[in-house]
């Protein structure tokens, strides 16, 4: 792997710690073990993360609010591994701001596999020559140097996947996005039966955001059965 990326790894269970912070380095990334929710946000108050693979399940503060905050603050991209199956957890995180969720007991080689599928697509946006010019629509503001977005004036705290969905969009402000679009392009693979939901689930939660920058306004229009597109 060319780049060593750090990961912050945040698992109270040491054999399962030890196990995660493994595959990491065999994979050539640099893992730091963190055992609480507190002891997390310490590290992630220290210094930039390229992902942070989050246990839910914590010590001190709980994974849900380590989630939420990371989320409102920080941008970095989440695996959230977990022991909680079922599809109300799962939906939960995605709505929060995970970008993947991995049920325990896990397989290393599907840790490793998916890791490196949300690292690639959060890098995913070409990089160019000289800076990117802001995209503008209604009162929105994306700056894609900065990975910015205002709304109303107001900058608006996205995942990682939010800001490329609504960068795809606004980029091309009159196409309509069919959720095979969006999930292709923006989570980088095949669009099989599972993407449908994830899209749904990480369209409403931009949505949300959006709404709390500027309430009268509507920025994102479904056309049922076929996608969605920048409301004019």
């Amino acid at each position: 792997m060319a780049d060593k990326l750090s990961i912050l790894v945040v698992e109270d269970d040491d054999d399962i710690s030890r196990l995660l912070c493994g595959v990491l380095r065999k994979d050539g990334h640099d893992p730091q073990p963190a055992y609480s929710g507190t002891e997390a946000l310490l590290y992630l108050e220290q210094r930039p993360w390229a992902l942070v693979l989050l246990d839910l399940m914590l010590p001190g503060k709980r994974g849900e609010e380590l989630l939420e905050t990371i989320s409102a603050r920080h941008g970095c991209p989440v695996i959230v591994i977990s022991a909680r199956d079922g599809r109300e957890p799962k939906i939960s995180a995605l709505r929060t701001g995970a970008d993947d969720y991995i049920t325990k007991p896990f397989d290393l080689e599907e840790v490793s596999a998916r890791v490196e599928s949300v690292l690639r697509r959060h890098r995913r946006l070409p990089q160019q020559p000289g800076p990117r010019p802001p995209l503008r629509h209604k009162d929105l503001e994306l700056d894609p140097e900065a990975r910015t977005l205002t709304a109303g004036g107001t900058e608006l705290a996205l995942t990682a996947r939010e800001f490329d969905i609504i960068a795809l969009l606004m980029a091309s402000p009159r196409k309509l996005f069919t959720k095979a679009n969006l999930f292709e392009s923006v989570w980088g693979e095949e669009f099989l039966g599972g993407g449908d939901n994830v899209v749904g689930v990480h369209i409403s939660h931009l949505r949300s955001k959006l709404a709390k920058g500027n309430p009268e306004e509507e920025y994102i229009e479904t056309i049922w059965g076929m996608g969605y597109r920048l409301k004019t």
